[in-house]
């Protein structure tokens, strides 16, 4: 490929909106396609069954919970990027219904950092340099399919901060 093509491929992925062709592996078997939810708003947050704020699983189904049926998707993305992930899928999906009663969607163990990362995590980064550095990172998309805003692992899903924006986001 030549580079001006390459170079303009590049823009096309990383300028359009989150609907722009991402898709994760759902953990349960097929597919979870953002294009799916072109107008509704989007978490994606970066978990760890081992982690030390794998209580956010609560608020995360809370959240879910509350306004799934108004359009919210909440997306698990577990990762294995700092080494506190479960050795496969089937152990997680395990341990979050066991642990957590967890049912809303999830991925498979996939990658969010670094030049191995999923195309949704270099797509956030290149919109707003924001990169995962620990586990319950949080990104939320609006219904436009861009980044409203990004948090780190202390603020609680189901806290003012991120709870505001999201209802901000909702008919």
């Amino acid at each position: 490929m030549g580079k001006n093509l390459a170079v303009a491929l590049a823009f096309f992925v990383f300028a359009g909106p989150a609907w722009a062709g991402f898709s994760f592996t759902s953990i349960d078997g097929g597919i979870i396609d953002l294009d799916d939810w072109a107008g509704k708003p989007v978490l994606v947050v970066n978990t760890a069954s081992l982690c030390g704020f794998s209580d956010q699983f609560d608020d995360l189904q809370a959240l879910h919970d509350t306004y799934g049926a108004r359009g919210l998707l909440v997306l698990a993305v577990p990762s294995d990027d700092f080494n506190q992930e479960l050795a496969s899928d089937a152990e997680v999906a395990k341990y979050c219904a066991i642990n957590f009663d967890l049912t809303l969607p999830m991925t498979t163990i996939t990658h969010v950092r670094g030049a191995g990362a999923h195309p949704f995590y270099l797509w956030v980064k290149a919109q707003k340099g924001f990169e995962p550095r620990w586990n319950f990172n949080k990104v939320l998309l609006g219904p436009d399919g861009q980044v409203i805003d990004t948090w780190g692992s202390v603020p609680k899903p189901t806290g003012p901060a991120i709870r505001g924006a999201i209802e901000a986001q909702l008919p």
